[in-house]
């Protein structure tokens, strides 16, 4: 294939196809925060695999690991078995991630993604307590299994489900009906009224910056409160940091600023460090109530993915990357803030921290044209929102300046160009 022809995709391929249609092209190569199609064109990557690669394509450190572990016959499948990869993914985890931190959970393998950690999630916080329902939170997104739709708020989504999504009860996440509107006040009296119709949960979860659902950002004493809540009525607090999480955010956890100490963590995406899949599921030791293989799969021990986990694991040894992570994410809210002050046109708001940031248009589909306009002026930026009313900047966190302010001078000329062509659709 030596073109960006799609027909063999559009013959062969379901309809259910989404990322093919914002970014039309046929890829060929990536490395760091590069990708190149196959007609040779460049791009700068501000989508990192929706967040699935915050070391950025094909690190040459986990590339080595992972080809000499092939290149040696190392185990690739072994359902929940004992393998040296396994163990060696365990210990840095525990000796780089949990000790430092002063955490202490036990590790499960769920399956290879996002959903599967958010449905063993729900499964163990019902198990445990004897109750049924969850509190999920406005425009949160967790997956697209039945039981991770049905905390899931975009209804485009929830529709695909082609069944009703019970058990769950639906609050407000912080500032969803505006700053002043206190939702933890109403939540709370949903929860102290007999006669509120909602039952003490089996847990509440939610995400501390909702990624899909428009890079809201929920504040850490609104995080302190919800936990509060939790503790003083034996909920569990489930954190989904499948997006958030693996220093997206600023710190390996994404509620590390905070008092909080979820009693379940899940984690997917970046947590291999390559691409692979990989999700963890993270228990306190007294909710460990599995009974063997009363929750499998075939695919919960992926080795490969185990290796370069380890891996990458090593960036975080050193403080250093950390305080880098911050410098950039503050040249992020710079850039966009600029953006903000200097195109009124946009009405726009700046969203987010740490390396997920983007900025909300009000104006009707001005997003999606400014993330379509930064597509063909080498720049891959996707969009997030239930009207796609975000554009987001998901750059790897290890993209250099040079990279980042190529990427930000591409977003800027994609802006003023729908500015002075007149583009743009008012409300």
């Amino acid at each position: 294939m030596i073109s960006n022809d799609l027909s063999i995709f559009n013959e062969l391929e379901s309809s259910v196809r989404s990322y093919i249609r914002s970014f039309p092209a046929v890829f060929t190569k990536a490395k760091g925060y590069k990708m190149w199609d196959a007609e040779g064109k460049e791009y700068i990557d501000f989508f990192s695999g929706a967040g699935a690669l915050n070391y950025g394509h094909n690190e040459s450190k986990m590339k080595k690991k992972l080809v000499e572990y092939i290149l040696s016959d190392g185990i690739t499948h072994s359902l929940d078995m004992a393998t040296q990869a396994k163990a060696e993914f365990l210990e840095k985890f525990n000796n780089v991630i949990l000790k430092p931190r002063k955490m202490n959970y036990r590790v499960m393998f769920p399956g290879p993604t996002g959903t599967n950690t958010v449905e063993s999630a729900l499964k163990l916080a019902r198990k445990v307590t004897g109750r049924t329902n969850v509190i999920s939170f406005t425009n949160g997104f967790h997956g697209m299994t039945i039981g991770s739709l049905s905390v899931t708020g975009n209804a485009e989504k929830r529709k695909g489900a082609g069944i009703p999504l019970e058990h769950v009860v639906t609050m407000p996440y912080d500032s969803f009906v505006n700053d002043q509107f206190d939702t933890l006040e109403y939540l709370e009296r949903f929860l102290e009224d007999n006669g509120s119709g909602v039952d003490t949960p089996a847990a509440m979860i939610l995400e501390t910056v909702q990624g899909e659902g428009g890079i809201n950002t929920a504040r850490m004493e609104w995080l302190e409160r919800i936990d509060a809540i939790c503790k003083k009525r034996n909920i569990l607090l489930i954190i989904d940091d499948v997006q958030a999480g693996v220093g997206r955010t600023g710190t390996f956890f994404s509620f590390e600023e905070t008092k909080v100490k979820p009693d379940i963590i899940c984690l997917s995406k970046s947590i291999s460090g390559y691409g692979l899949p990989l999700a963890l599921t993270l228990i306190k030791p007294e909710l460990d109530r599995w009974s063997p293989g009363e929750h499998n799969g075939t695919f919960r021990g992926n080795n490969p993915a185990f290796i370069t986990a380890t891996e990458a694991l090593s960036y975080w040894e050193d403080p250093a990357f950390e305080k880098d992570i911050n410098r950039k994410a503050d040249n992020i809210t710079a850039f966009l803030t600029a953006a903000v002050e200097k195109y009124p046109e946009l009405e726009g708001e700046v969203r987010g921290r740490g390396f997920m940031q983007g900025i909300e248009s009000k104006v009707d589909g001005l997003s999606g044209k400014i993330a379509a306009a930064a597509f063909e002026r080498g720049l891959i930026m996707e969009t997030a929102g239930v009207n796609d009313q975000v554009f987001k900047l998901f750059p790897p966190l290890t993209i250099d300046d040079e990279g980042l302010e190529k990427g930000f001078a591409i977003i800027e000329d994609s802006i003023k160009s729908l500015i002075s062509q007149k583009q743009l659709v008012t409300n």
